[in-house]
């Protein structure tokens, strides 16, 4: 990815209040954050800002580590956010382990942007797998439900 679209990029959140971006080039990605976060397998390079930071990681680097099998239809994250499992604080959650699910059903939201997005079942089963906790962050591409 050239040097001067990331250049680019910075400018654009410093100017902005997005606090993350993830922009995908082909086989190269890459993510800009407005607060680092420790990782371990990321790449740093923050900018003198007053009271701000960018991040920027390359996706192979952040994404190198060994994927875990499942069995059954793995159901993944669409993008970066926060998962919950319930649609407010308290309330009951939109699935259970052992629930069965139609395609179309809710099973969980991801805040993205403070936007609240439902993601839906894409394949009618039984529930078998819950593998992330509510309020936990999550990356695009990530394994958030098995379905049986």
């Amino acid at each position: 990815m050239d040097i001067r679209k990331i250049k680019k990029l910075i400018e654009l959140i410093e100017e902005s209040d997005i606090a993350e971006i993830e922009i995908h080039e082909g086989e190269e990605s890459v993510r800009l954050s407005r607060y680092s976060a420790p990782q371990s397998a990321a790449i740093h390079m923050p900018v003198t800002q007053p009271g701000q930071t960018l991040a920027l990681a390359q996706s192979a680097a952040a994404h190198h580590q060994v994927p875990e099998e499942h069995t059954g239809h793995v159901l993944r994250s669409p993008m970066v956010g926060t998962f919950y499992r319930s649609p407010t604080p308290g309330a009951k959650s939109f699935v259970e382990l052992g629930s069965q699910v139609k395609v179309g059903d809710t099973l969980c939201i991801i805040e993205a942007m403070k936007i609240l997005n439902q993601i839906e079942a894409d394949k009618e089963g039984v529930l078998s797998k819950i593998l992330v906790e509510n309020s936990q962050p999550v990356e695009y591409n990530q394994p958030l439900f098995v379905i049986e």
